[in-house]
């Protein structure tokens, strides 16, 4: 287990100045077959470090059962279990850094199990948009050298941005220019794994992967929340919304099957912005874990009329807000795409 130990000394002492810094940002294109869109990004990598990190995942996160069923089952009929283009970008990624793709498999789904979170979504009163995330994930010190802002390009163009961790093919982050912001939060909700296996191989999709797809499918901001409320997930979660005209915000709760509950802003009844930690907005969250009250006296001090990526970025840096499992802050908005920011965050 030294190797372990190292792994984990490496990872908490990286970027020991406590600056939050961006992580890098590169181009993926969709123009290239899914089975080779990573390998270039995959080169500024050490591919050690990242099967020794997905190796402590499996040790500490995925039960043995699950890795036990899911990698056998990947590597004979993958295309059965996944669908494509993520097929084939695990397909290219477990090739590239000498691992099995069922373990690919595994580390998606074991990214899926534990993300917590804090979204907000605010109108300002000229009517603009913004939305704002902390990722709060255990592990972060492994996680923040894994992080990576990511434009999509298609025939030359951005077609969606998004921020996630190598070996990741999903999104927890998202934003499709000019049409809608999007994250996701995941909602407590008991035991997932037992349950979430039986959906995945029942082909329902995966919480980020329906977020990817929907930032590359839909046409705006109503079609991309009628995917995300329909289409069958594989964990119940929260997915956050922002768009590019007065009102269009929205926080969709979610079952596995269809919409718990629909949250939209209404800046006419004093609703101008929504919090979404990992708790339902009509339930008390539990005092150990809440980040929604401290956000929501942020917000009310700095006022609708000075709300904007800069202050919505200190609202997300208010303890417990941000807090010593938070690995990155994004704030952005969809009709100013070019806003779209990530920090990594590395104070006390």
């Amino acid at each position: 287990m030294a190797w372990l130990y190292l792994l984990l000394l490496l990872g908490s002492c990286s970027h020991t100045d406590g600056l939050d810094h961006a992580p890098p940002r590169y181009n993926i294109s969709l123009d290239l077959p899914p089975d080779q869109r990573w390998e270039p990004i995959l080169r500024h990598y050490n591919y050690t470090y990242l099967r020794q990190t997905m190796d402590y995942f499996f040790q500490t996160t995925l039960p043995k059962w699950a890795h036990a069923i899911i990698r056998p089952l990947a590597e004979v009929d993958l295309v059965f279990l996944v669908h494509e283009p993520y097929a084939g970008e695990i397909k290219g990624i477990s090739r590239t850094v000498g691992v099995s793709v069922g373990d690919i498999v595994a580390l998606n789904l074991c990214y899926e199990a534990t993300a917590f979170c804090t979204s907000i979504i605010a109108q300002d009163e000229k009517g603009n948009i913004y939305h704002g995330r902390n990722l709060d994930y255990p592990f972060a010190g492994l996680l923040k050298n894994l992080t990576m802002d990511l434009d999509f390009i298609r025939d030359g163009k951005i077609a969606y941005t998004g921020t996630t961790f190598l070996g990741y093919v999903g999104l927890w982050t998202g934003q499709s220019p000019y049409k809608f912001t999007v994250s996701g939060d995941a909602r407590e909700r008991g035991e997932w794994w037992e349950n979430a296996i039986s959906a995945f191989f029942k082909r329902s999709s995966p919480v980020s992967w329906l977020m990817r797809d929907t930032l590359n499918d839909a046409r705006d901001f109503q079609s991309a929340a009628l995917q995300l409320s329909k289409t069958p997930i594989i964990a119940e979660t929260y997915y956050i919304m922002g768009g590019t005209q007065p009102k269009e915000g929205l926080v969709i709760t979610r079952n596995r099957n269809g919409p718990a509950d629909l949250w939209p802003l209404d800046p006419l009844i004093g609703e101008w912005f929504h919090v979404e930690t990992n708790y339902d907005h009509w339930t008390t969250p539990p005092p150990k874990d809440d980040r929604r009250t401290p956000a929501i006296k942020a917000l009310n001090a700095t006022g609708q009329a000075n709300i904007n990526t800069d202050s919505l970025y200190k609202v997300l840096s208010v303890k417990p807000v941000l807090n010593n499992i938070t690995i990155y802050t994004t704030v952005m908005s969809a009709a100013f795409p070019e806003r779209y920011t990530t920090q990594i965050r590395n104070g006390d």
